[in-house]
């Protein structure tokens, strides 16, 4: 696929994220806009004609390479893609990379979660030890990449609480905190996310490669 610049010359100025979700696309554009880098981020809505790539890596890192480097090529700007999911001690790390099809249908929050549960029934207290994790990669038109990552950890509650959230947010209770994260408030939750980590220790690879 040749690069599509919608008419505009490719700049570096312009930094695209892989993703329709407008939520996701305030939280990075809020990010960089307060560490001053005078970046231009806009969605992949921006560019309809750039399919969705299949998610095939192994690791979230993997993921998000995959999704940031066709994105970079297909529209010739610097581009960022991020993948991540919940990560349980006692399953070795599952459900991972398929947290959001751990049911067998993508996207079926409330299938996921209940299979989890089930999966942890006999599971006690001390070994419900389990994290939230993100890849969020920025990848450039050249092949330059770099990769940074999130962690929010926390034991799993036995039964879902709260209402706010989505996926596995009702029953991860963050340590430190009495509440799940499906509890804490909007702002409460994206101070201490995986995926704002993540976002935020992007500010320097961005500033470094388009600076």
């Amino acid at each position: 696929m040749q690069p599509r610049t919608s008419g505009r010359p490719a700049s570096r100025s312009r930094l695209i994220l892989a993703t329709r979700n407008a939520g996701k696309i305030t939280e990075l554009r809020a990010i960089l806009d307060a560490a001053e880098l005078g970046v231009e981020l806009v969605g992949a809505d921006a560019y309809p004609d750039v399919p969705d790539v299949k998610e095939t890596g192994v690791t979230f890192a993997e993921n998000a390479l995959l999704k940031a480097h066709a994105l970079a090529q297909a529209t010739g700007h610097p581009a960022v893609a991020d993948d991540s999911g919940l990560c349980v001690d006692v399953l070795g790390g599952a459900p991972g990379i398929f947290s959001a099809r751990w049911s067998g249908t993508h996207g079926d929050d409330q299938a996921n979660l209940s299979l989890l549960l089930a999966q942890l029934a006999d599971i006690s207290d001390d070994h419900r030890a389990a994290h939230f994790a993100c890849a969020a990669a920025l990848a450039l038109p050249d092949g330059t990449e770099r990769v940074v990552e999130g962690r929010l950890k926390g034991t799993l509650r036995h039964t879902p609480s709260g209402t706010g959230g989505f996926g596995y947010d009702p029953v991860l209770q963050p340590l430190g905190e009495s509440r799940t994260c499906a509890e804490l408030t909007p702002a409460e939750k994206n101070a201490i996310s995986h995926r704002g980590q993540a976002f935020r220790a992007l500010v320097p690879v961005v500033r470094e490669l388009m600076g």
